[in-house]
């Protein structure tokens, strides 16, 4: 079902790289004369992450064999240079000679050999010791040396032979000719001219990094080799045995492992479709992707899919802590690319700062709403997919996958918008509260998502997506916070409230739903104590500037109502004495007489459970936020 919907979405998709090809980031060039001298390095990054793209050969699967790519490559296949970090830790390697750190080692192995074998008996057995330990360790450097360069000059002559094997399929290619005239020399003289460049020390810090790709071209052309058409082998080999492709039905070529895509976390060949060797999964001798077979076509187009909706600036994913999700619609008309950006805009994803950060926001719920009143039209075969990503060791883990029909699927994210809205009177900023990431951070020590309780992220999704009631875990965290936080003004910050709005209306009970503003005709217990908290609260700022009120009692009100609410109605008294405007303290005496009056007959409840806890607090919320709507009316009047 998910190879199948993303092998759709390649072919409904026009910019995707054709079969054979893929869109590779390109960190530097090697720019040469027709005569195949090196010139210089040219720098093709775009920030310190990325790089340009071009539109190249696909890269070849490696295992433990070296195998190069169609003329790009790393700088161990390139030039020979592998990252040495690791080595040059315990060896000092100048100007990247490393032959020339092999026989400096080496001369002191002998040295030292020689010295023992001259002193012989006469060495202190201390001496010995040390001299014995300390060419022990030689010996290891030298080896470790002797395998670093080994290895490097595999990847070396490996992509040598193959521009070589290039360079005979086309031999009056005069690109091809200078590509290999450039490796008519030995590797050594090759860096020794490349050491000199400016930004060779630029380009030794980047070696481990993804970008870190190198390919050529000619000076003067604006083309680079890798690139250009006419050089291009697409051809497959001629396989005589063909299987039942699982993905699409049809009889093809199958392929023997999948191509990478990584994400985020994950090793870089990472894939989402593996079988691991000898490990119980093969079956009537079959090996490796023969168990399930794949068509190249199919596996082709499902991994430039993939990969193609995982790239930096794609706006068809959002990652949430370490789980990265990608959304993608089966039809290719323009509602379901606005849908797709809708969407995007909604998790709070957006690329530009707005001076109205909400009216994205309300575009996206107008685009939603348009989908599922039918202004904007769908057919019954418009499907929505949303596919959740992790990493895990060499291969992928789906931990999400979601397949709704377009209209069902805007009716799921209208009714997120309905749940969580809630009055927003005091924001400045007006920043959108309703985004995955915001739910998340408001429930973190510091807002941090990579905190969040495992799962959680997932919980979240599927609740948004697809309906359900919205995770425990969620409410219960957003409960803690609010309480560790209770002295700090934003311990009842708009996304905490919205999260306990939304997690109680969808719960299956009689109790009233939770309105968008202050609701006087909601008598739940915990809802009116934490109202008549607000106006005890609000008194004492009114009359003396502070809320230690708040700060002392919230905590102890919001659980056990009956222990605390009779010293903070005594304390209150006294603050209403602090006021000096007569028309304020007879409006809060009728106010807390009106909530009062609604309090069980049995007084104050002795404990409230974890639900009515939540509402206490959106109780104390509401009231506030009124408050200040009267405020503000009676500054316009």
């Amino acid at each position: 079902m998910i190879l199948k919907a993303l092998y759709d979405y390649y072919n409904r998709c026009e910019n995707l790289p054709v079969s054979g090809m893929e869109e590779k980031e390109i960190g530097f060039l090697i720019v040469i004369s027709q005569q195949g001298k090196f010139l210089r390095f040219e720098d093709c990054r775009i920030d310190n992450k990325h790089a340009r793209t071009y539109l190249v050969k696909k890269h070849v699967g490696r295992s433990s064999a070296a195998v190069a790519n169609y003329l790009y490559d790393n700088s161990a296949y390139v030039f020979g240079l592998s990252d040495r970090k690791n080595v040059e830790k315990v060896i000092p390697i100048e100007n990247d000679d490393i032959e020339k750190a092999k026989e400096n080692l080496v001369k002191e192995i002998e040295d030292i050999k020689n010295t023992i074998g001259q002193q012989g008996d006469n060495v202190p057995d201390e001496e010995a010791v040390r001299l014995k330990k300390y060419l022990k360790e030689l010996e290891e450097k030298c080896a470790k040396l002797d395998e670093c360069d080994k290895k490097e000059q595999i990847y070396f002559d490996t992509f040598k032979e193959k521009v070589n094997q290039i360079h005979s399929l086309y031999p009056e290619s005069l690109d091809i000719a200078a590509v290999s005239s450039f490796y008519k020399q030995e590797r050594k003289a090759i860096i020794a001219e490349m050491v000199h460049d400016p930004l060779w020390t630029e380009i030794k810090k980047c070696l481990s990094k993804k970008y870190s790709v190198f390919s050529f071209r000619i000076d003067g052309d604006t083309k680079i080799i890798a690139e250009k058409k006419e050089l291009l082998q697409l051809d497959n080999e001629n396989k005589s045995i063909q299987s039942m492709c699982l993905v699409t039905g049809k009889y093809g070529m199958p392929v023997d492992t999948t191509t990478a895509t990584m994400i985020p976390g994950s090793q870089a060949t990472a894939k989402l479709v593996a079988f691991q060797v000898n490990s119980g999964y093969d079956s009537y001798g079959k090996k490796k992707c023969a168990n399930a077979p794949i068509s190249e076509n199919a596996e082709f187009a499902y991994t430039t899919a993939l990969n193609a909706m995982l790239q930096n600036g794609s706006h068809n994913k959002f990652m949430v802590g370490n789980r990265t999700f990608v959304f993608w619609a089966s039809s290719s008309k323009e509602i379901a690319e606005e849908a797709e950006e809708s969407l995007f805009d909604m998790l709070g994803y957006s690329d530009t700062k707005a001076d109205n950060p909400n009216a994205k926001i309300e575009q996206v719920r107008k685009v939603f709403t348009s989908i599922y009143s039918g202004v904007l039209k769908t057919n019954l075969d418009d499907r929505f997919y949303i596919l959740g990503l992790a990493p895990n060791s060499a291969r992928i883990a789906v931990v999400y996958w979601s397949d709704t029909s377009l209209r069902d699927f805007a009716g799921m994210v209208i009714r997120h918008f309905n749940d969580m809205e809630i009055v927003d009177n005091t924001r400045k900023d007006k920043r959108p509260y309703m985004g995955i990431r915001e739910i998340l951070s408001a429930v973190t020590l510091g807002g941090k998502q990579s905190d969040v309780t495992p799962n959680l992220p997932e919980a979240v999704v599927k609740s948004i997506f697809q309906g359900t009631p919205y995770p425990y875990t969620l409410f219960s965290s957003c409960i803690r916070r609010i309480r560790a936080e209770i002295g700090d003004n934003g311990a009842n910050r708009i996304t905490r409230i919205a999260i306990i709005k939304a997690y109680l209306n969808r719960q299956n009970d009689n109790n009233k739903k939770i309105e968008v503003m202050l609701d006087k005709s909601n008598t739940n217990q915990g809802y009116l104590c934490g109202r008549l908290f607000a106006v005890l609260d609000t008194i004492q700022d009114d009359a003396n500037r502070i809320h230690s009120i708040r700060e002392r009692y919230m905590n102890a009100a919001s659980s056990t109502p009956a222990s605390v609410f009779a010293t903070i109605l005594n304390l209150s008294s006294h603050h209403l004495e602090n006021l000096s405007n007569e028309g304020k303290k007879v409006f809060y005496e009728k106010l807390k007489q009106e909530i009062i009056d609604k309090i069980s007959a049995d007084g104050f409840p002795a404990h409230l459970d974890l639900q009515d806890q939540g509402r206490f607090f959106v109780g104390y919320y509401h009231q506030r936020q009124d408050f200040f709507t009267k405020k503000e009316k009676e500054n316009e009047d």
